[in-house]
């Protein structure tokens, strides 16, 4: 059963696999674990990083395509949803017809950079790609009357997913049991069904076909395979589930704008995370993810603590000062990209064949 669910792609490492169920449990119990607001956050910020993170190993990891446009489709769906809320009203059709025009417009400029691009070498792709990025960014910030502007836009979400609908007078188990929590498991749940779909695009014959193109696309070309087709058919995927990561984010924030997701400081997160965890796995998208978002959203908490213990001794308390996490946050990825050249996943499932 569980090997049909993960579409034959089992861990292929004990440490991996017990690394796997902590993390998809520790995710699916952080309400009742981790009541505070600070670990929700950062809980449904893994959840969408793991999606479109992901979405991005599709093409990179498994096509070996070099594409900076992946932060335009994540805003595109987190502005879908932002758009439709905000012009149609809080309800669930509004967030049925933000996602299905996100998804649409998504299609198109993916379908469109991949047929006219995708025929040129990699270096060039890739500078395409990020044109256009810019390009819709500088756009996203220009029509303030429809996009907000820099300001963004605010917006309310369907009643049950409020956060002052309350289901239970009590708390159970330490959770409030309202509509923020349910939002989360809407996340939760939804993260899961996109992460066992791509799973199993990647492990389909189809899958197999986009790493023949990414191990030698002159041989996959020579033997049958229209490279360009299965090059385009990869950016179109890849860009949808970026855009669904997209909706999934604003549904959580209730909010977007563009640094929220179209920021290029996403893309080089997007990258980070995809080299920490391994390229072409799906695995390193989770577990790369979780590490990221620990490390950014818990370090300078951490260093905090360092620096009270150290106060006082004048070279050390400057080193650990929560002020340089940012350092230390750069420094700890040197390292693990040092002693992990292909991913904590590709090093586990090394280490798993060896034995």
């Amino acid at each position: 059963m569980i090997n049909r669910l993960l579409s034959h792609d089992l861990p292929r490492n004990r440490w991996l696999a017990l690394a796997l169920i902590a993390i998809v449990l520790g995710l699916a119990l952080t309400p009742f674990l981790f009541p505070g607001t600070k670990a929700l956050n950062v809980a449904a910020k893994i959840l969408v990083f793991i999606v479109l993170v992901a979405s991005f190993d599709l093409l990179l990891g498994y096509t070996g395509i070099v594409s900076f446009a992946h932060t335009m489709f994540f805003g595109i769906g987190a502005y879908g949803i932002a758009i439709a809320s905000t012009r149609l009203g809080p309800d669930w059709g509004s967030l049925a017809i933000g996602t299905g025009a996100a998804l649409a417009v998504s299609l198109l400029l993916s379908l469109v950079v991949g047929l006219f691009s995708l025929r040129v070498k990699a270096i060039f792709f890739a500078m395409i790609t990020l044109a256009v990025a810019s390009a819709f960014l500088t756009l996203a910030s220009q029509l303030s009357d429809f996009t907000g502007g820099e300001d963004g836009l605010n917006f309310r979400v369907p009643e049950a997913l409020r956060p002052g609908t309350q289901y239970l007078e009590e708390p159970l188990l330490g959770a409030s049991i309202d509509g923020r929590f349910l939002t989360y498991y809407l996340l939760f749940f939804a993260a899961v069904v996109l992460v066992l779909a791509m799973l199993r695009i990647v492990n389909s014959p189809f899958g197999r076909v986009l790493q023949a193109i990414r191990e030698n696309d002159f041989r996959a070309e020579a033997i049958g395979y229209r490279t360009v087709i299965y090059r385009t058919l990869s950016n179109v995927l890849s860009a949808l589930f970026a855009t669904l990561a997209g909706c999934l984010l604003a549904l959580w924030l209730r909010y977007n704008g563009p640094d929220t997701s179209l920021s290029f400081e996403i893309m080089l997160d997007i990258l980070l995370i995809v080299v920490i965890g391994g390229m072409g796995t799906i695995y390193g998208a989770v577990i790369g993810g979780v590490l990221f978002v620990l490390a950014q959203s818990y370090l300078q908490d951490l260093m905090q603590l360092g620096a009270s213990a150290v106060e006082g001794i004048p070279v050390l308390s400057q080193l650990v000062s929560p002020d340089r996490w940012l350092l230390w946050l750069g420094i700890l990825f040197v390292l693990s990209v040092y002693h992990f050249p292909a991913g904590v996943v590709g090093r586990l499932r090394a280490q798993g064949i060896k034995k």
